[in-house]
């Protein structure tokens, strides 16, 4: 994909995105907050008992930019982000595959891998990146939802000598909500989310696997105003390049633990427009995996991120988040990071 290919998309997307909410329909909103068709609002009304919109309820998602948003609903979401030394890119085979250096030892080396799934030549212990996402989420009902996301990925390694800048698609995401418990105040969201092979793993642009990732999302309204959203994730790969040295039994790619909490607070809002400022700390603990920088063994690994941001959000639907995180561990996946995201529910 050209660069003037990507930005005429993009631009596309962007200028499209808000059609969507101009869509004619005559609905009514009850108390639980299901918007409804006219005829069966009226309905529910008279009788009492709520009837579902077979296209699904428009809800607002979260305020939060980094944990994945609980509120199952139809969406469109463009997020752009820009972040600066990554240490140890290949650590558990998160984010790229194991470093292509170890091709490049000599035979009789008992890390020699002439499989390893990374980049090379060289081992990169600084890369920068930026990566730019496209999801699109389908409320079936007001529990259910399905959603995809296209990932695109750009490499700047900062070392010397090691393989050029790199860009393309990365590892595409699938998967699907399942809301455990809604209401007016609260919803828990039980979320699967699948990672597959599509990044060419040579260029750093994937992790040469797939994996899975199954997760707890939370969220609740403390006020008017006030609100939280937490998450409980597990990503879990499936296979992976061979540990170091290559005869032992792990591999290289690890499970991981993450988690997040962040509360967020509408310092304005009107009838048209809410704006709330948001704090998000999230986390990660290895549990298993190798890396190639530092520590051969990434098990035990923890990182812990604090994040800074707001969004503006409107009735229609549409809302704009920014955001920049920075790392509170030595370890890190990066130690700066700024994010921008566009999100429309319909």
């Amino acid at each position: 994909m050209t660069t003037k290919t990507f930005f005429g998309l993009l631009m596309l997307l962007v200028f499209s995105a808000p059609a969507f909410a101009q869509v004619e329909q005559v609905h009514a909103t009850l108390a639980e907050g299901i918007v409804l068709p006219e005829p069966a609002a009226n309905l529910a009304v008279q009788t009492g008992t709520p009837t579902l919109n077979v296209f699904g309820p428009r809800r607002r998602g979260s305020m939060v930019g980094y944990i994945d948003d609980p509120v199952v609903s139809s969406k469109i979401r463009m997020r752009f982000e820009t972040a600066r030394h990554n240490r140890a890119p290949d650590r558990a085979e998160l984010f790229y595959g194991k470093c292509g250096c170890y091709r490049d030892l000599a035979p009789s080396n008992a890390a020699y891998d002439p499989d390893a799934a990374g980049p090379g030549p060289g081992a990169a212990d600084d890369v920068n990146f930026q990566q730019f996402y496209v999801l699109a989420e389908y409320a079936a009902t007001n529990r259910f939802s399905a959603f995809a996301e296209l990932p695109i990925r750009w490499l700047q390694p900062q070392t010397v000598g090691v393989f050029d800048d790199q860009s393309g698609v990365s590892d595409l995401r699938a998967g699907a909500k399942f809301g455990l418990a809604t209401t007016d105040a609260m919803s828990l969201t039980a979320q699967v989310k699948m990672f597959l092979s599509t990044g060419d793993s040579r260029q750093g642009l994937g992790t040469g696997h797939a994996s899975i990732e199954p997760g707890l999302l939370y969220h609740r309204n403390l006020s008017d105003r006030a609100a939280i959203a937490t998450q409980f994730s597990l990503w879990l790969p499936f296979g992976g390049s061979n540990g170091v040295p290559t005869s032992v039994d792990e591999k290289f790619a690890g499970n991981i633990l993450s988690y997040g909490f962040g509360p967020s607070y509408e310092i304005f809002s009107s009838e048209r427009v809410q704006f709330a400022p948001v704090v998000e700390l999230v986390g990660w603990h290895v549990l298993g995996g190798f890396q190639t920088t530092a520590v051969a063994d990434a098990s035990g690994t923890d990182i812990v991120n604090l994040k800074f941001g707001a969004r503006a959000t409107w009735t229609n639907g549409g809302s704009i988040y920014a955001g920049y995180g920075k790392a509170l561990t030595d370890a890190t996946w990066y130690e700066d990071i700024f994010r921008f995201e566009y999100r429309l529910s319909f």
